[in-house]
């Protein structure tokens, strides 16, 4: 390896030229200066090709090193603590193959988590098609009744909605996760918001005779993204009119401190069990109470949101006892 190496090839020839003319010189003067002068040139001459020998096996060490990283052994260690330039290259390369491991533990883990979210996509997508398919065939008969054909033309309209707002959800979450989206902080009314929110669900409100209840301020503020929040909080209002009972009660509430805003969305539903509570914000989880409609997705993209704004979501919850959803909005990040 060394003796390819053009630059060490120059270097040889232009040595040992200099080292032939000074050895002529002093034999000229002094046959005994010659022979000293040859013997000092041949010990350096040694001396030189003996390290730089010791070198080049280093960096042929190295080089096997990189071909093994390059080969996915990204677990080698080649810290070196000791002083010199190569020492300094190992420590450079050990950094490097951290950062390797680091980036492929993590390629791996989003490969994981794609396969999965592609196989529960498919799976909350497969119900409602297989639904309409059925009803589609259904209504091919012409002797089919008006009315159940009105009945079917409904369900599909529907089931159509359930999976434009799965695949909706689904595109903005994957936003989310990708950290493509910018959050843009400023200082709104909480009455606008839950306004907002409470627009989006009047319809189910109405439908199951839900009283809600709000209670803050009219000057109220808090600083957020309002679109964004105004979604998680759709969300959350969702699961709660779900898991309220007919004629039901969902209370809003607004505090203040120095450390955050908060938000909270209570309600006196059936409540989460022991056992769900700690999986409520994972995707596609439903739990024993879950309705037949649920996705399991509405929560988990909830704290997405709030998560990407610096702030937090908690719940606190009792079987048969209601559901309480705080949402933290930090006013200095922690």
């Amino acid at each position: 390896m060394m003796l390819r190496n053009p630059e060490i090839k120059k270097f040889m020839i232009i040595q040992l030229l200099v080292c032939l003319v000074f050895v002529l010189i002093s034999s000229l003067m002094n046959a005994v200066a010659g022979w000293m002068v040859l013997i000092v040139t041949i010990i350096l001459n040694a001396l030189f090709f003996g390290f730089t020998f010791l070198r080049y096996r280093k960096i042929k060490e190295l080089v096997m090193y990189i071909n093994r990283i390059s080969n996915g052994e990204f677990r080698l260690d080649v810290r070196d603590n000791k002083e010199g330039e190569l020492s300094i290259l190992k420590n450079e390369i050990y950094k490097v193959t951290e950062k390797l491991t680091e980036y492929n533990q993590r390629l791996q883990q989003e490969k994981l988590y794609l396969s999965q979210s592609l196989a529960d996509i498919s799976h909350q997508l497969k119900t409602p098609l297989t639904s309409m398919i059925i009803m589609c065939e259904i209504l091919n008969d012409p002797d089919l009744p008006q009315d159940k054909r009105k009945e079917f033309v409904s369900q599909i309209i529907v089931q159509l909605e359930r999976i434009d707002w799965l695949v909706s959800t689904m595109l903005k979450m994957s936003r989310l996760d990708a950290g493509v989206v910018t959050m843009k902080k400023m200082d709104i009314y909480v009455s606008d918001l839950v306004e907002k929110a409470k627009s989006a669900l009047i319809a189910p409100m109405e439908s199951k005779e839900i009283e809600l209840v709000t209670q803050f301020a009219s000057e109220d503020k808090l600083k957020c993204d309002f679109n964004w929040t105004c979604e998680a909080v759709i969300n959350i209002l969702k699961n709660c009119i779900e898991h309220t009972p007919q004629k039901g009660r969902i209370e809003i509430d607004y505090s203040d401190n120095p450390l955050y805003h908060e938000l909270t969305i209570k309600d006196n539903g059936a409540g989460i069990s022991k056992k769900d509570l700690p999986h409520i914000f994972t995707r596609f989880y439903r739990g024993e109470n879950a309705s037949a409609e649920s996705t399991g997705i509405g929560l988990a993209m909830a704290k997405s949101i709030i998560n990407a704004q610096h702030g937090n979501l908690i719940v606190e919850s009792q079987k048969n006892k209601g559901c309480k959803f705080m949402i933290r909005l930090y006013k200095t990040v922690v």
